[in-house]
């Protein structure tokens, strides 16, 4: 058969399948990134039936969804709320760090990997998955929440570390050394600072010379723009994930708005294929000898998200019903755990097998752990009332449906969410 014909042949039934995976996935209430996942591992290396004429598109796909995730991140950032996420947020962010970062990386040491991969798999455990969060708040019905900013609060921090942390793994895995990654991060650094203030300061004026009132040629220039900077960006080693979330900041308003309608298809196809390339380049066996530290990192992480949760949620004056909540919500890990994956596969293979496993327990985790963390632990603390005592809103054993109530400062209660 000719190869052009294995290829179309390959990538039509990959695309077929895929969407059939999703609308199974969405039938049955669950992220379509495990479906994936498992799709890539059954058609790699090693799988039921291996992929020979496509294997190399999808590899370039690849790349083209991590960028398009990024991008489509930082268009539903301005550069304001980014500003204001840093002033109000930074003390949650950092203690989201310190507790969900320090497990993987001690993972990492424990297993003897070595300090790069330790820096590898803390981003790995540290980042929430913002696309799975996000579909999960909407089908609870909590968009409305008072703990919901919150949530999406601590999730622009991760994202927005994301473009610092990312240029220094690249650096530590292409060898840089201290220095090398020194400069690196300085001009990452640099790169950030300059896009933010750009975006403050002349972000309509950028908006207006990429602005159409033609649909087809803003999805050009959104696209050709982000390629061209994700490539410059790649080759400063800043990373071209970084470079496209730049791009989508520097876009606001009405131009953010419609590359962001244009681009959503087009992300959801090729984060798709980034998901089962990375299955792909994962031999399947390789996967059990790792599950039980992948499990026990899940518990330990699932753990500290939610005490994140609790924290950031505190500080905001929610009650402890909300900051449950919260924590719960920020279980989910998923598409950038799989991105600071990929990055490190190629010089720690060892990470590829144990991150995918962790994002296949985290992903199907996360939802039940945002459904059902604030139930559980509630109906844990809650005794039974004895006999004779009141049971009124108040009283110890009340219903799970009454409204817990915290002072605010100025003596007034807050409800929570």
């Amino acid at each position: 058969m000719h190869e052009t014909t294995t290829l179309l042949i390959e990538l039509g039934a990959i695309i077929l399948g895929l969407g059939l995976i999703g609308r199974f996935a969405g039938r049955i209430g669950l992220s379509p990134i495990p479906l994936y996942l498992l799709a890539g591992l059954a058609f790699g290396q090693g799988g039921l039936l291996p992929l020979s004429a496509s294997e190399d598109f999808i590899a370039v796909g690849a790349e083209i969804g991590v960028i398009l995730l990024l991008l489509l991140l930082g268009l539903e950032y301005s550069a304001s709320e980014l500003v204001g996420s840093l002033k109000t947020q930074y003390p949650s962010g950092a203690v989201d760090f310190v507790l969900n970062a320090v497990p993987g990386a001690a993972a990492a040491l424990i297993l003897g990997w070595g300090p790069v991969a330790a820096v590898a798999l803390a981003g790995v455990t540290w980042i929430s998955s913002s696309g799975v969060i996000a579909k999960v708040l909407t089908d609870l019905g909590r968009l409305g929440n008072r703990e919901t900013p919150v949530i999406l609060g601590v999730l622009v921090i991760e994202d927005l570390s994301m473009a610092v942390y990312l240029p220094l793994l690249t650096a530590l895995l292409a060898g840089a050394g201290l220095a090398g990654g020194s400069i690196t991060l300085l001009i990452a650094l640099g790169t950030v600072g300059v896009v933010l203030y750009l975006a403050l300061r002349h972000g309509r004026l950028i908006s207006r010379a990429v602005s159409s009132d033609n649909p087809e040629m803003l999805l050009l220039v959104v696209l050709g723009l982000t390629l061209l900077v994700a490539g410059v960006a790649q080759e400063l080693q800043v990373s071209a994930a970084v470079g496209a979330f730049l791009v989508g900041i520097a876009l606001s308003g009405e131009v953010a708005e419609g590359a962001r309608k244009l681009l959503t298809p087009l992300r959801d196809l090729f984060a798709a294929v980034f998901f089962v390339f990375f299955g792909l380049s994962t031999v399947p066996s390789e996967i059990p000898p790792v599950l039980l530290p992948a499990l026990l990192l899940a518990v330990v992480t699932a753990a500290t998200k939610i005490l994140t949760g609790w924290y950031a949620a505190r500080r905001a004056g929610i009650a402890p019903r909300g900051r449950l909540r919260a924590g719960g919500a920020l279980v989910a890990r998923g598409e950038f755990s799989i991105v600071i994956a990929g990055l490190a596969v190629a010089t720690e293979p060892r990470i590829g097998p144990i991150a995918t496993a962790y994002v296949l327990i985290m992903v199907i985790l996360g939802p039940l752990a945002a459904r059902w963390t604030e139930p559980l632990i509630s109906r844990l603390r809650r005794t039974p009332p004895k006999p004779g005592l009141p049971t009124g809103p108040g009283a110890l054993g009340a219903p799970p449906g009454h409204e817990e109530v915290t002072p605010s400062a100025s003596g007034s209660g807050s409800v929570s969410g």
